[in-house]
């Protein structure tokens, strides 16, 4: 993993809430946006850019609804990598 994306998750609180909200499970949008106090329309955008920089992925990409996330490996290690202030 490169500082680069360690730094580019670190720029963003949202990208960090959305990312540690992730830590050990799988969710769907609205409970990220309710575990990280984050508006979903928020999440979304931010879950679109965390995915990006393959972060997070989706489970079950083929649903339009109900989409599962969680993170990948990188994923897991850059949020050990950041704290939340």
């Amino acid at each position: 993993m490169d500082d680069e994306t360690v730094e580019f998750v670190k720029r963003s609180q949202y990208r960090q809430r959305v990312l540690k909200s992730l830590e050990d499970d799988v969710l769907m949008p609205k409970q990220i946006a309710e575990r990280s106090d984050i508006k979903v329309n928020h999440v979304s955008k931010v879950l679109s850019e965390l995915k990006s920089k393959d972060l997070i992925e989706i489970i079950n990409p083929e649903m339009r609804k109900g989409r599962l996330y969680r993170q990948t490996d990188n994923g897991k290690i850059v949020s050990k990598n950041i704290s939340i202030e």
